[in-house]
């Protein structure tokens, strides 16, 4: 089937075109790539991940299926803080070890979304990543580097070293076997990594929410409700640009300040996302997370540290099985009823700013996702902004004296990083993934 698919990593992209060149739609590409993820980008998602995935059905609905963390009855264990160099970001600690792991809703979210929307056979969708499990992946640039600066979680145990022991290739042998059970059993696969969590698993329902929406620019938009604080940002933002005809710098920095209020801080976490529409008019969008990673490893799979993730999560107790805050919001954009741009991103709490502006460039600006996705971004932190490269130089002039201006030298991981796909009026179909973070389109004629 013709259509197009924006992803983390080159080879995650290339999974889900290959489905819909064998005919499967948007969320069997989406479901394929996820998997495939898991051994592309296993820093940053996997078996023990949660997320939101969300899906417009041609001519039907569009539905959130809310696949994030909850908060177990009884941790593992102690969390131990590392700090990490994220070189010209800074240094900032992290909280991993036993103690920081949530129960996982992930697999469970992707299983609802086959069961619901997915044309082909799982088994057939997982094997992908299992094909490529068995052979490893070579580490590009973008993938060495966050290796490199995560050294201290994902060597911390000897079964991390495995997997990450090498920095020109992840070692992905030990994931198979978790592999083959996903692929055989779904979602039960994950109480045989986290036998402690069989009873909070037990009882986890992946909750179908309705999404966020507003009418902007002669589109609506759609985007995650809560648990997400994010969905509401990236509506708020959008509508106040919208509000201001023609924003100026000035303008875009009063939007994502209001828009964040007191919530624009945040760790450099580990985020990717998978976005595909297909030429029949279904879409689908998935952000899915670990956190940083806890360090802990169990069948090639590392587990998640959101219980870790105070800065989003605060330091209050939780509930057992009350689900935890995030950032994450996939986000679609209709137009006359046909999805029209699905879009989402790393990046912490800066993720929902850099959604807005990728999808302003597109709504307002008409630009290509490619170009919308490449433009420098902006984020406030109060009353500070941060200016990514590429941004004239002469901005600061045009801009009160109250900003104080952080000025970053080019394109920054810090800003995001956005996976966006779009079809147009004419039937043209586009992808493009963020350099910032080594990701990559894919359009499927």
């Amino acid at each position: 089937m013709r259509g197009a698919i924006a992803a983390g990593h080159p080879l995650t992209a290339e999974a889900g075109g290959r489905v819909l060149r064998a005919g499967g739609n948007a969320v069997d590409a989406l479901l394929a790539a996820a998997f495939t993820a898991f051994v592309t980008e296993g820093p940053l998602t996997g078996p023990a991940g949660g997320g939101l995935l969300l899906v417009h059905e041609h001519g039907g609905e569009t539905t959130l299926l809310d696949c994030f963390f909850a908060a177990p009855a009884t941790r593992l264990g102690e969390m131990d803080e590392v700090l990490i160099d994220f070189e010209d970001a800074g240094t900032q600690v992290f909280h991993v070890g036993d103690g920081s792991v949530a129960v996982p809703g992930l697999l469970a979210g992707l299983e609802e979304a086959h069961r619901r929307f997915a044309t082909l056979p799982w088994a057939n969708l997982v094997e992908p990543a299992l094909e490529l499990a068995r052979h490893g992946v070579v580490c590009d640039e973008p993938r060495a580097f966050l290796h490199r600066i995560l050294a201290q979680i994902l060597l911390r145990d000897e079964e991390g070293q495995r997997v990450y022991g090498n920095p020109a290739r992840v070692v992905t042998d030990d994931l198979c076997p978790t592999l083959e059970r996903i692929r055989d059993t779904g979602s039960e696969a994950i109480a045989e990594l986290l036998p402690e969590f069989q009873d909070d698993l037990a009882s986890y329902e992946v909750s179908a929410r309705a999404p966020l929406e507003a009418n902007l620019l002669g589109c609506r938009v759609f985007a995650a409700p809560e648990p997400s604080r994010g969905g509401r940002i990236v509506l708020e933002i959008l509508e106040s640009l919208a509000g201001a005809g023609s924003p100026s710098l000035h303008d875009e920095a009063r939007a994502l300040q209001l828009a964040y209020g007191a919530s624009a801080s945040g760790l450099l976490t580990g985020t990717t996302h998978v976005s595909v529409v297909d030429a029949s008019g279904t879409a689908a969008g998935l952000s899915s997370t670990l956190g940083s990673g806890s360090g802990v490893f169990r069948g090639g799979a590392q587990l998640n540290n959101m219980l870790g993730e105070l800065d989003v999560i605060g330091v209050g107790l939780r509930a057992p099985g009350t689900r935890l805050p995030t950032m994450l919001t996939p986000t679609l954009v209709l137009e006359d009823e046909r999805p029209r741009l699905i879009l989402g991103s790393a990046g912490s709490v800066r993720l929902a700013g850099a959604i807005a502006q990728v999808a302003w460039n597109v709504l307002r600006w008409s630009a290509p996702v490619a170009k919308a996705i490449d433009a420098p971004r902006m984020h406030v932190e109060g009353s500070t902004l941060h200016l990514e490269g590429g941004i004239a130089d002469d901005a600061e002039l045009r801009l009160p004296d109250s900003w104080e201006i952080v000025r970053w030298a080019g394109l920054n991981l810090y800003f995001g990083g956005v996976q966006a796909v779009e079809l147009r009026s004419d039937g043209t179909l586009a992808a493009a993934g963020d350099p910032r973070r080594g990701g990559a389109g894919l359009v499927v004629t």
